[in-house]
């Protein structure tokens, strides 16, 4: 345990740091997720190296039961609110919700499921907001482990024939890992998934907007509301305020 000083008001508060070995989670994670590893990397197989992208998928499966709650952040964030208030974005779960995650921002989807949206022109797959489905991105998630080991529903999803049948159903071939994953299966269970604002993850990466899709681009890219944590995808640049 660490004690910190964290507040004035606050005597002291005690937290506990775990470090986790790597190659001990993905010995664990690896057999949860290998067969959904081929529709959802950048590789044409499934490898040990890939699995960790994974890891929110079966978070609940390889931590310790008495963990509840995790919130999962990519490092390339920088915070302008405090982190408790996210935190409590957990209260505010509707029954079935397992996963808090902020939609995609990029037309990122509208490429992906370019098929079966062919095939389906009146689909809302892959469409911008507020009507669209524009997918999620898992820059920033909140993961309630007691909810995704009690529901029947989201571990089915994870059953190898359940993946490939969404998969071949939406022509799905990914390469972002965890974030594919939810993305495809919100498609069909929107209920799982608690929408965090768009001001949680604000994204700030724009290469869509310079391949190919620049004319739809800002009906994604936009966010209204105040920003809590910018998000530099691919290696964007985040502002100094």
């Amino acid at each position: 345990p660490i004690s910190l000083q964290t507040n004035p008001d606050i005597v002291c508060c005690l937290f506990q740091v775990v470090f986790h070995n790597v190659d001990a989670l993905t010995e664990k994670l690896f057999p949860i997720v290998e067969a959904m590893q081929k529709h959802f990397s950048a590789g044409s197989g499934a490898y040990y190296s890939d699995a960790i992208f994974f890891l929110s998928v079966a978070m609940h499966r390889i931590m310790p039961a008495e963990l509840k709650r995790i919130v999962q952040l990519d490092l390339d964030l920088k915070f302008r609110n405090n982190i408790r208030d996210l935190f409590q974005d957990f209260n505010h779960f509707p029954a079935e919700a397992v996963i808090g995650i902020a939609r995609e921002m990029q037309p990122v989807y509208r490429h992906t499921f370019w098929q079966y949206r062919k095939e389906n022109p009146k689909s809302h797959v892959g469409d911008p907001p507020p009507d669209g489905l524009p997918g999620f991105n898992s820059g920033v998630m909140l993961l309630k482990l007691d909810a995704m080991r009690h529901s029947t529903l989201y571990n089915q999803l994870l059953e190898p024939e359940r993946v490939a049948r969404l998969a071949e159903k939406y022509h799905f071939r990914g390469h972002l890992g965890d974030q594919d994953f939810f993305t495809m299966i919100g498609m069909e269970h929107r209920e799982l998934f608690y929408p965090l604002s768009c001001g949680w993850n604000r994204q700030l990466c724009t290469w869509w907007r310079e391949h190919g899709y620049g004319d739809v681009f800002q009906l994604y890219y936009h966010c209204d509301g105040p920003v809590h944590i910018y998000h530099g995808n691919c290696n964007t640049p985040i502002p100094d305020d």
